[in-house]
């Protein structure tokens, strides 16, 4: 960082970056999101983003990984203050499901198609995304450890598991007026695996 931006304005600028990172990306999606209009809307030289972030998509990638955070804060909130109560799999299947459908919900993740995951996902350094996909086996691990697991199940394989349904929720309208109860047999069943 240049000496010129105190702590306050690289956090500042940092913020303000995501901010506008989030809005293009609802608005124009992963391919016509621009460098430029980002730094324009955020009134920064050019340069100065590329101080902050290597690459658009690493902007991008991080404030959807940011929203999916706080999902995933409260769906764990959530697990937690039903994990010591009488569970049934249809209680953890009914949480689950509103998870899926809270992440539908959010503006960034309903504007953006499969093909903009992927391409996303395409441009980053491959050890980024592993080390989301890591992230990710690790919430699942520490939500699963909050009630009684079958021994013989496997985290990793739960946890890309869990990542097929969220990309089955990516293709929403090919599914069709069943997707509801598709996705929530879905769930059921991964649960049923689990308890």
């Amino acid at each position: 960082m240049p000496k010129s931006y105190s702590q306050q304005e690289r956090e500042y600028i940092r913020k303000r970056l995501k901010e506008e990172a989030a809005k293009c990306l609802a608005k124009y999606g992963v391919r016509r999101t621009t460098v430029d209009e980002i730094v324009k809307r955020v009134n920064i030289p050019k340069g100065t983003f590329y101080l902050f972030y290597k690459s658009k998509e690493l902007l991008l990638f991080e404030v959807i990984q940011e929203q999916q955070e706080t999902v995933n804060r409260k769906l764990y909130q959530t697990i937690s203050g039903i994990a010591n109560t009488e569970l049934s799999a249809e209680k953890l299947t009914d949480v689950i499901f509103e998870f899926y459908k809270m992440t539908e919900e959010m503006l960034i993740l309903k504007l953006i198609d499969v093909n903009e995951v992927e391409l996303l996902v395409r441009k980053l350094p491959r050890e980024i995304v592993e080390e989301h996909f890591r992230d990710d086996t690790d919430t699942i691990e520490k939500m699963l450890a909050l009630f009684p697991v079958k021994k013989e199940v496997d985290v990793k394989v739960l946890s890309a598991a869990f990542h097929a349904i969220y990309f089955a929720t990516l293709h929403k309208a090919e599914i069709g007026e069943q997707y509801d109860k598709a996705l929530y047999s879905l769930i059921y069943g991964m649960v049923t695996q689990i308890i």
